[in-house]
């Protein structure tokens, strides 16, 4: 595991290459239900290992349920909430455990990408059809990852899976005129791996406002990522994303770019200490148009990160820092349009047969508002029969962006402070064989929230508790695997005695999957309960979808797959776009695609 050691936490470096190793080992049942993830800890483990909440999304599973956007992948998972502003192609928040949707942090290959102005990832634009796993870990981060990670961190990988030559190419069509395409070549072996692969995906849409008419959405996307390992053991290795197209919604339309690239090299010193170097630049460009005259809201986030990776026996170390400039252009009228933040962290995976304790201390000194230092610290112990108790507590925190800050249209203070939580979360779970099962509570205690007067500057006022439970369990075996998770919170202004604005606090999630020799079949029920408005009067209510899924495989290398989200073909309110009209989700979609795998 060592020969990969960006895995971990902002590790674009080995991200491309740390699956490989995986793929090569043998797949059992036990491997299904426990496998190895990267965002949790500084280096791969297990989920059993990480001693965090975490869900990984696997590339068969995402095939299956064919998404046409990645939200799709994220609704109602444990502890998850989110909330969109129509149908395809629009903007879309998502809360971890009750946080703001400007506290998750997302990362493509270990580059981290977000609006410095607005604060939040445009998770509407990344295209799931290049997306090969995934992992959401649940609960703050900051220790690791810096400002924002207060609800949580979800990584994309758009990497190989698997050892050896081969391609695909894929075409699928569905109602509302909605067409993809899709072709890729991944080649991998013991020194080296390649992988390259565009899409294009485009839907008429559907009415986002009640009454309204069809928005459309088109986004063409491809990924590029190159490693290879020399004779001296060093390291290189590229990743890109990129993706480009417009989207329509009420009022206007506006053009985007969400692209991430990163270089970098892991350097053996000696069998004990390995040092890796990393480049990265993440951009999120976006155009308006409108009545009014175009403008730009662009961000360029740049990254250099420098870890030291050490080994004592069973125990694991790592020194490093990083550098982050944010550079905001356009024609948004900002006082400033920069800021650095410098971090220096320490991390230790220490190991005592069947205790585990992992700790992490951060410090970010950023020019907009000083030093802030973040510490984290879990225990695990393993118990007989595949028991294991599970301990978290630490602290994290949220920066200001750059509206919040230097907007000249109003509501800006300069004088703003972080965002601070201290969270803590207790977990026991089994994993044996075929099944598993888990049960987390969780509690996160926010001070400091930025609260809008706008025009009036935006203040430091309220304090919110956060605190919740979440059950999981599942069981695989002969073709079936069953999975459930149920998730209940309450999340509280403490100011207001309400609860927070535009997420649900009751989650539930069924997903049925059968394999045959040929052909599957598979469905989703979910389900969430109200939520307040923005206003913090009005209810939006609550929901039940059923999707189904099937797919074959014709000859030997084709695959037909059809997928129908929301069956019954119900409309739901979504928010409040102004005092006499909603927001409103599209009714039932369907999507069916043929998928030509190749191996040379």
């Amino acid at each position: 595991m060592y020969n990969h050691p960006l895995s971990a936490v902002l590790s674009g470096i080995s991200l491309a290459v740390l699956p490989l190793a995986i793929a090569a080992q043998p797949a059992s049942d036990a491997d299904a239900l426990d496998p190895i993830v990267v965002t949790a800890t500084p280096g791969p483990k297990t989920v059993g290992e990480s001693l965090s909440s975490v869900t990984e999304i696997d590339q068969q599973e995402i095939q299956k349920k064919q998404p046409k956007e990645f939200s799709e992948l994220l609704r109602s998972e444990p502890g998850i909430s989110v909330q969109t502003s129509g149908g395809i192609g629009q903007q879309t928040s998502v809360f971890i455990r009750g946080h703001e949707s400007d506290g998750t942090v997302l990362l493509i290959n270990g580059i981290r990408i977000r609006s410095a102005t607005a604060g939040i990832p445009a998770w509407e634009f990344l295209p799931p059809q290049l997306i090969n796993r995934v992992e959401v870990v649940r609960g703050g981060r900051s220790s690791l990852y810096g400002s924002d990670a207060m609800g949580g961190v979800a990584q994309v990988f758009t990497t190989p899976q698997e050892e050896g030559t081969q391609g695909w190419a894929e075409s699928g069509a569905g109602n509302l005129d909605t067409q993809q395409y899709g072709v890729g070549l991944s080649t991998v072996d013991e020194k080296s791996s390649l992988n390259v692969g565009v899409t294009r995906f485009r839907t008429d849409g559907s009415p986002v406002i009640e009454g309204g008419e069809d928005k459309s959405y088109e986004n063409t996307a491809g990924t590029f990522n190159a490693s290879r390992e020399f004779d001296n053991g060093i390291l290189v290795n590229l990743t890109y994303l990129g993706a480009e197209g417009d989207v329509e919604y009420e009022g206007g339309s506006k053009d985007f770019v969400f692209q991430t690239a990163g270089i970098g090299a892991v350097v053996p010193i000696n069998d004990y200490w390995r040092a890796s170097l990393q480049f990265s630049d993440a951009r999120d460009e976006q155009t308006f148009f409108s009545q009014f005259e175009p403008f730009d809201l662009d961000t360029t986030t740049r990254t250099s990160r420098l870890e030291n990776w050490f080994v004592a026996g069973v125990h694991e170390f790592v020194i490093g820092a990083e550098t982050m400039t944010d550079r905001v252009s356009g024609s948004s009228a900002l006082s400033e349009n920069s800021r650095r933040n410098d971090a220096f962290f320490g991390q230790a995976l220490l190991n005592y047969g069947p205790t585990e304790l992992h700790l992490s201390l951060r410090s970010d000194d950023n020019e907009a508002f000083g030093t802030h230092e973040t510490w984290g610290a879990a225990f695990g112990y393993r118990f007989g029969d595949g028991y294991r108790l599970r301990l978290n507590a630490g602290t994290s925190f949220k920066a200001p962006t750059f509206n919040d800050l230097y907007s000249s249209f109003g509501g800006a203070n300069p004088n703003l402070d972080p965002e601070e939580a201290v969270s803590y979360e207790v977990g026991l779970e089994k994993n044996t064989g075929n099944w598993f099962w888990g049960v987390t509570v969780y509690r996160s205690d926010v001070e400091d929230l930025i609260v809008s007067f706008f025009p009036e500057p935006s203040q430091n006022t309220d304090e919110a508790e956060l605190q919740g439970v979440e059950v999981e369990g599942g069981w695989k075996d002969n073709g079936w695997s069953i999975v459930a998770a149920v998730s209940a919170g309450d999340f509280e202004d403490k100011q207001t005695g309400k609860s927070l604005t535009n997420r649900s606090e009751q989650t539930a999630k069924l997903d049925i999957d059968k394999d045959f020799d040929r052909f599957y079949v598979g469905t989703t029920v979910r389900a969430e309960n109200h939520k307040l408005d923005r206003d913090g009067v009005s209810r939006i209510p609550g929901y039940g979808a059923w999707d189904l899924r099937t797919g074959t495989t014709i000859g030997k290398n084709l695959d037909a797959r059809l997928t129908v989200n929301n069956v019954l073909d119900k409309e739901r309110t979504l928010a409040a776009f102004n005092n006499t009209t909603d927001y409103v989700s599209p009714g039932r979609t369907f999507m069916a695609s043929l998928r030509y795998n190749f191996q040379l």
